[in-house]
């Protein structure tokens, strides 16, 4: 059976490449450096559990799907996937990439989340735009793992409840599980803490809600899913910032985890919005001694 080896849950900002390799170190943002810093020190995160191929989740960002006929959640299957869109590479200086898909895989999740009541559309025409292309470049930027993409609606209410979403991660850790191979799967999940997006709270000193972002780490560092249900509704998200129902995708990768404490966790406030990196390994923690005594043993 496969090895669920990390399970990785950050924000997406899609002008960290720009910020720290496009600009010129004299005009970059007083925080570049330690931004590039943290990044690079979660990369490590991953790099430490030898992932062969990734199961991406992210969500699509009115590129393919409007509010006309947005899926609720959505799976790729294809033998490659095109990224990045246009706007993303004009607006923020993106680099596009060509990453291989794993077919294989994708048709075995999306016959195990039907048999356990998850009515997943199915695309073989999908392009990939930033919620997945920001984790690959700062955990995987080599772009060199096959991937999976799930997308969810965190854009087009009504929305599924946060419970909906984390049981959505227990069953795509079911699947991983039971995935006939013996590669070592890494799930990476983006997502938003408080977040405005057009709204009058954006660009600000800093993200919308900074207490509820603390909040909101503390939940996620700690696996404590039961508060997040108690406290945790379209509401009060929409009431921290007009984007901040994207912390359901960090939910799910909660999910994908399992109510455990995370091994990493990693934040930089920023203005406008607070990034956030954290990892947990299902499979023991690669970077502790007594894990690679095991291994070798």
């Amino acid at each position: 059976m496969a090895t669920l080896s990390a399970v990785l849950a950050t924000t997406h900002h899609p002008f960290f490449y720009k910020a720290t390799e496009l600009t010129p170190p004299e005009e970059q943002m007083p925080q570049a450096a330690e931004w590039k810093s943290k990044v690079e020190a979660y990369r490590e995160t991953l790099t430490a559990a030898e992932p062969e191929l990734l199961v991406m989740v992210g969500s699509d960002h009115f590129h393919q799907f409007f509010y006309d006929n947005y899926p609720t959640f959505l799976i790729g299957k294809q033998a490659r996937y095109d990224a990045t869109f246009y706007n993303e590479i004009r607006e923020f200086g993106m680099p596009t990439y060509e990453l291989e898909g794993h077919e294989e895989l994708s048709g075995f999740m999306f016959q195990g989340l039907l048999d356990r009541g998850f009515d997943f559309s199915v695309s073989s025409e999908l392009k990939i735009d930033h919620s997945i292309i920001c984790p690959i470049i700062t955990t995987r930027p080599d772009g060199d793992l096959p991937i999976v993409p799930i997308y969810t609606n965190i854009f087009a209410p009504p929305l599924p409840s946060p419970k909906r979403f984390y049981d959505l991660g227990r069953a795509i850790r079911e699947i991983i599980d039971e995935f006939p191979s013996d590669k070592r799967v890494a799930a990476i999940g983006s997502g938003h803490l408080s977040l405005e997006l057009g709204g009058p709270r954006m660009f600000e000193e800093h993200g919308p809600d900074p207490e509820w972002d603390v909040q909101a780490i503390e939940w996620l560092a700690n696996g404590d899913i039961e508060s997040i249900l108690e406290n945790v509704t379209w509401e009060s998200m929409s009431t921290s910032g007009n984007a901040t129902p994207g912390f359901l995708d960090l939910i799910l990768m909660l999910g994908i985890a399992g109510p455990e404490k995370a091994a990493y966790v990693d934040d930089l406030d920023l203005y406008h919005t607070r990034e956030m990196y954290m990892t947990w390994y299902p499979d023991g923690d690669p970077r502790k001694a007594e894990h690679r005594k095991e291994a070798a043993a």
